[in-house]
């Protein structure tokens, strides 16, 4: 078992605390916001840990001596969205975890025996925009949709059998060779194809991934920590 985060993206949203930081490497509480999910990924065994770097990717070399890290880099990180990320590292898909870098994770979500593909999901409230899962009582996703609602989300933790992995991996290359690629997330090739694979919903309490996109969902963050320290 292996895990893949994606780590290549701007931040554009996180300006100015991404002027001269990765995303990933904003510090929460004392240290940097990666260095929480490679600990976990790590305390439970998974040490096979690809990491895909672009924006001011050399600070990220130190990950490589500290934790044993592999890092791919994204030289186009500013051209296209994550799907281009996920093409590089996409012979490692197979029995793997992929994280979104920009999430802070509460606690250690991570399990080695998880068997069958899967999107960790948190309920939100009052989303816009969002990327909602529908699923029935076997907890098989039916369909993806972007909606502004609440619901269950995609929620940056997911992790692929190989079965699955491989037929993604081919609609990746498919979706590659066409060049209609450029605005397209990683997830599409779920989403687009969802009545080909088996994939399912593991619900996971509210508090248990944050996604920080923007410097008021920094801001939020810290005010959440603070209460938790403070309770």
């Amino acid at each position: 078992m292996k895990a893949i985060i994606l780590a290549a993206g701007l931040g554009t949203r996180l300006r100015p605390m991404t002027d001269n930081t990765p995303k990933a490497l904003i510090r929460v509480k004392d240290k940097p916001l990666v260095e929480y999910q490679i600990e976990f990924l790590k305390e439970k065994g998974i040490d096979e840990i690809i990491i895909v770097v672009g924006y001011l990717h050399e600070q990220f070399d130190y990950l490589k001596e500290k934790y044993n890290v592999k890092l791919v880099l994204n030289d186009k990180y500013a051209e296209y969205n994550n799907f281009y990320s996920l093409y590089l590292v996409k012979d490692y898909l197979a029995d793997s975890y992929v994280i979104d870098a920009d999430n802070y994770l509460f606690k250690n979500m991570f399990r080695t025996d998880v068997t069958r593909s899967t999107y960790f999901s948190v309920y939100r409230e009052d989303c816009e925009n969002e990327w909602f899962l529908l699923y029935g009582d076997d907890y098989k996703v039916q369909d993806i949709i972007v909606d502004s609602k609440a619901g269950r989300i995609l929620s940056g933790v997911s992790f692929w059998d190989k079965p699955t992995a491989e037929k993604i991996v081919g609609f990746i290359g498919k979706a590659y060779k066409s060049g209609d690629f450029i605005n397209l997330y990683w997830d599409n090739m779920v989403k687009d194809n969802i009545e080909k694979l088996d994939v399912y919903v593991e619900e996971l309490e509210p508090n248990s991934i944050y996604e920080i996109d923007s410097v008021k969902d920094y801001n939020k963050l810290e005010e959440i920590l603070k209460e938790e320290c403070e309770n």
